[in-house]
């Protein structure tokens, strides 16, 4: 059965393959993703089923996500988070009280301490720093926090990038990222430089060259990658 065909319900309790109901009524479900399997609830907790409803392992959880790069997050009945592999194993030791999904081989974790960093499909962390938040990484580059507030885009050796700080910042997409400073938002190039001088209340990052943005009266328009403004909506 193509899992790419198999269509969850608006309630999420319930899958479709082809318009008719399959498998039993879930107390809970997700979406299948690569290589074909789902999390689910039920009486006995979460687990995950192949695209025959099957499940591919004996253990229940507290909660369980979806595969990314072939590995899940799972949280135990002691609270604990971690990964496994598509066939159920844990792929370290480590706990944690938080993990996010693999993007790009990396993956988003919080300690008990509170701090935030990102480790490796192996569960090795990618760097030794420790942050206030991080988020995933999209074409190599993640946002993090640090310990003054300030918001800084790091590569996959745990680099800053060009060492600029913002007081937030978005990820990089087709060579811009969203950043936002005392006078508010704007996009900026991969040497942290601002591409305009506005600045916005809203910015949206740039689609096929062109971006929506709000400005501070609540006038929304669109700009292209230069700041022309080239149309108002």
């Amino acid at each position: 059965m193509n899992y790419n065909k198999i269509v969850l319900s608006d309630d999420n309790t319930q899958f479709y393959f082809e318009g008719k109901p399959i498998f039993k009524r879930f107390a809970e479900a997700l979406k299948f993703h690569t290589p074909g399997l789902a999390p689910v609830k039920d009486e006995s907790g979460w687990y995950h089923i192949d695209t025959e409803g099957n499940n591919i392992y004996p253990e229940r959880y507290l909660r369980a996500f979806g595969f990314y790069d072939n590995l899940a997050s799972v949280t135990d009945a002691s609270g604990n988070w971690f990964h496994i592999d598509i066939n159920g194993q844990r792929i370290y030791s480590q706990n944690y009280a938080f993990c996010g999904n693999f993007q790009e081989n990396k993956c988003v974790v919080r300690d008990f301490l509170g701090s935030y960093f990102h480790i490796d499909i192996s569960g090795n962390r990618l760097y030794s720093e420790n942050y206030k938040y991080v988020g995933d990484f999209k074409d190599n580059y993640a946002c993090v926090r640090l310990s003054d507030g300030c918001f800084v885009h790091i590569d996959g050796n745990g680099k800053m990038l060009n060492g600029k700080k913002f007081l937030d910042l978005g990820v990089y997409h087709k060579g811009f990222a969203t950043a936002k400073d005392e006078k508010g938002w704007f996009h900026i190039d991969k040497s942290g430089n601002p591409v305009y001088a506005e600045r916005y209340l809203i910015v949206e990052p740039f689609y096929n060259g062109f971006a929506l943005v709000t400005d501070f009266l609540g006038n929304k328009m669109i700009i292209n990658e230069k700041g022309e403004k080239v149309l108002c909506i």
